[in-house]
């Protein structure tokens, strides 16, 4: 059998491809020969990819983005719906309209995206491919991020959804991130000496790099995952150990 991701010329759309773990993405599909569009509601470069300025929260705009890929590139292949995220906000403490921005971002835009895109992919004979960039925060508590937790968990479950509905066509998978090294880490973690301690955590006793999720969002947009869709892969490293077995007596760290 000759293996091989072959995504030679594909056409691939990465939202929020142009920082963090979306550039990790573009740099991964660019690595494996693919045409990449990336768009972000701010104008950004990256080598090799063309941008297009869209906020994916919005339908209009969301249309006019595939439109164009189609009309410029003739087809489309491969989404990667990457953008998200959610500041730290305590669920007591914020607003109504903070928490709908969250789930708007994290939950409905990747289901907006997914829908221009599979209406174009039900159309080509190769059919599709859906990669939505879920987290972690979605599989375990999220305190600090609740509503992020919350949308994430809701993308796993709309990933399955689209599987069922959109095959055999359309293949939708997702990743659950964990803990990411990007130039925003510090945001989260705190200092150096904060990202090292928290790397200790993750049984690999490290953070991923974005372009270990990249290369991750290429396998299941690639032909060596042609049988796998409705899946969550989890990229964390091998998760977090227990809190008890730190706590107890007896216990290891």
């Amino acid at each position: 059998m000759h293996v091989e991701l072959d995504l030679d010329g594909a056409v691939v759309l990465v939202t929020g491809g142009v920082r963090g773990v979306g550039l990790g993405i573009t740099r991964g599909f660019l690595a494996a020969g693919a045409v990449v569009v990336t768009c972000a509601r701010r104008p950004a470069e990256v080598d090799g990819a063309s941008f297009v300025a869209c906020d994916v929260r919005d339908a209009d705009q969301v249309a006019a983005l595939v439109s164009g890929i189609v009309a410029g590139h003739g087809r489309l292949d491969v989404v990667v719906n990457n953008a998200g995220g959610a500041p730290f906000a305590l669920a007591d403490k914020a607003s109504p309209r903070f928490h709908s921005k969250i789930v708007e971002l994290n939950l409905l835009a990747p289901l907006l995206v997914s829908q221009a895109a599979n209406a174009v992919m039900q159309t080509q004979a190769s059919g599709g491919s859906i990669v939505n960039v879920s987290s972690v925060s979605g599989r375990r508590p999220s305190p600090g991020t609740a509503a992020y937790g919350a949308a994430k968990a809701g993308l796993d479950n709309l990933t399955s959804s689209l599987a069922v509905e959109w095959a055999p066509k359309v293949r939708v998978n997702a990743l659950a991130v964990g803990m990411v090294r990007t130039e925003q880490s510090h945001l989260h973690y705190g200092s150096e000496a904060g990202i090292e301690a928290v790397a200790k955590t993750v049984p690999l006793g490290r953070l991923a790099s974005p372009d270990e999720v990249g290369a991750c969002a290429v396998f299941l947009a690639s032909p060596l995952a042609s049988y796998v869709s409705g899946a969550t892969l989890v990229v964390h490293g091998g998760g977090e150990a227990p809190a008890f077995l730190t706590a107890a007596d007896g216990g290891s760290s």
